[in-house]
């Protein structure tokens, strides 16, 4: 998850004259769609991504919205202490070693990667995020509640902690034997560095 900024006083702040307009998400939508498409999309169905989301989908099912939000605020405590238990373990996750390789690999055009579960539950990250549950916003609510084809690219923002302007492009994980969707990835596209 990245810190933001609002675009216009970072526009000013820098003297950005041409980004003082709302930089909309659409005016590097087929860049982005790029970069999915052709970078991202052809690992998806890799079983490393498909058997720890499913994995996940059911160790997590008998989980009450009370039991989310527990681990929610605990995650977002250790983000803010540095660490954690619960952030130590995600991170230890084969797939966010794959992850993290895949960003790697990628290059400086993409600032983090995260896969949540059915129930917008981070399952592994290149980066840690402050928040774990992600099921209130719309990269899971249009992506793994739309159905298998769904691909969301949200709004160009500047992030603070990269100093770039991002923007997230999320879609949803299939499992390839049924076609059903049972899981979103999530992916920072720093535009600055698209071609």
């Amino acid at each position: 998850m990245i810190r933001k900024t609002p675009l216009l006083a970072v526009a000013i702040a820098f003297g950005l004259g041409g980004f003082a307009g709302p930089l909309a998400a659409n005016d590097y939508e087929p860049q982005i769609r790029s970069t999915f498409e052709n970078q991202i999309k052809p690992w998806l169905s890799d079983p490393v991504v498909v058997d720890a989301v499913k994995a996940q989908n059911q160790s997590h099912a008998g989980l009450n919205d009370g039991d989310i939000d527990a681990l929610d605020q605990q995650w977002r405590a250790e983000a803010k202490a540095g660490a954690g238990p619960l952030i130590d373990k995600v991170l230890a996750h084969s797939l966010s070693k794959f992850l993290s390789d895949k960003k790697s690999s990628i290059g400086a055009v993409v600032t983090e990667m995260f896969i949540m579960d059915n129930r917008g539950l981070n399952v592994g990250q290149s980066d840690v995020t402050s928040d774990y549950m992600q099921g209130d916003e719309a990269k899971w609510q249009k992506t793994y509640s739309v159905g298998p084809d769904a691909v969301f690219v949200d709004e160009v923002e500047f992030d603070d902690s990269t100093e770039s302007f991002q923007s997230q492009i999320s879609g949803t994980v299939v499992d390839p034997t049924t076609g059903q969707a049972i899981g979103a990835i999530t992916i920072g596209i720093n535009i600055e560095e698209l071609s």
